[in-house]
């Protein structure tokens, strides 16, 4: 299983969409943290008036939307449209070995895209007046809360690609279930 891990972390990472759907996510979440002004109170850092990086977690469930489909839309689509299913599943490795290693794999992933986000809250750490006056447990909290949703947008990815063989139909069905479940339940409620 730990093999299957790392080759699904390797095969993302070994290509240029790898590093563009990260590259995206840092610079699209940094671009409007820091750099646009806009009119709502609270989404720039710099206008803000106060320490915090509530712009990140505002901003990072939007932008996972695109992001977590991209990752998860070749784990099992790729697999099928190659028929090295086939081969994988003969391998002495289970069903839910395979499935927990793609998954974990995405998961991991999901990590390493959230840790350059540290230095935003570096960054505001030394902005703050005095220095390092900010929320650290409220940061912490909404570092877990924003893993556990990209945790759960990988799975909803890992499952419209394994029920589909084209990546572009598992994106945009990832796309579309991840927004349903992030927003829908808002409209269920209201």
């Amino acid at each position: 299983m730990f093999t299957l891990l790392i080759k699904e972390i390797r095969s993302f990472l070994s290509s240029l969409i790898g590093y563009i759907a990260i590259g995206v996510f840092i610079t699209g979440i940094g671009t409007f943290m820091w750099l646009v002004p806009t009119e709502s109170a609270g989404s720039n850092v710099l206008e803000n008036g106060f320490a915090n990086i509530d712009p990140l977690f505002i901003l990072a469930p939007w932008v996972y939307l695109f992001l977590i489909p991209a990752i998860t839309m070749r784990s099992f689509s790729e697999e099928k449209k190659t028929g090295t299913i086939e081969l994988l599943l003969t391998r002495p490795l289970t069903e839910l070995q395979i499935v927990l290693a793609k998954y974990f794999a995405g998961v991991v992933l999901v990590i390493v895209s959230l840790l350059p986000t540290l230095i935003y809250y570096y960054s505001v750490h030394q902005l703050g007046a005095p220095k390092g006056n900010i929320d650290t447990g409220g940061m912490w909290g909404s570092y877990i809360g924003l893993l556990f949703l990209g945790a759960g947008f990988v799975a909803v990815g890992t499952f419209a690609s394994a029920i589909s063989e084209n990546q572009v139909i598992a994106f945009i069905m990832a796309l579309l279930l991840c927004f349903i479940t992030y927003i829908g339940f808002d409209f269920i409620s209201a």
